[in-house]
């Protein structure tokens, strides 16, 4: 082995980890919109609980956000739920840090 493929090695276990990481948070943080959701369409824990999951199976229909603050915004709509693109996306922020936060607690 010399030093290059050393290095070439590291970079790629890193990325994996990294990507790992990155899809944990992203279906921790889907997790968590979807119960956030579900406390303002008020939903019993049951309810809450599938419809989290869903969510986090809605992240998958396409790449980025969009597919999840589309089904957010349709579903809390059809509950008479007011609130907005902009009002999804600040919640979609918040419980990145919140998802963030607590695989790090977690990995401690």
């Amino acid at each position: 082995m010399t030093t290059f493929d050393d290095r070439e090695r590291a970079f790629e276990t890193k990325f994996a980890h990294d990507e790992e990481m990155r899809f944990r948070v992203i279906a921790r943080r889907n997790k968590l919109l979807g119960h956030w959701a579900a406390g303002l369409m008020k939903l019993s824990p049951i309810e809450a609980e599938a419809y989290a999951k869903d969510v986090v199976r809605a992240d998958f229909e396409e790449a980025g956000d969009e597919d999840v603050i589309r089904k957010l915004l349709g579903d809390l709509t059809a509950a008479d739920i007011e609130i907005d693109d902009a009002a999804i996306r600040q919640a979609l922020a918040d419980q990145t840090v919140e998802a963030k936060r607590q695989l790090m607690e977690a990995k401690g």
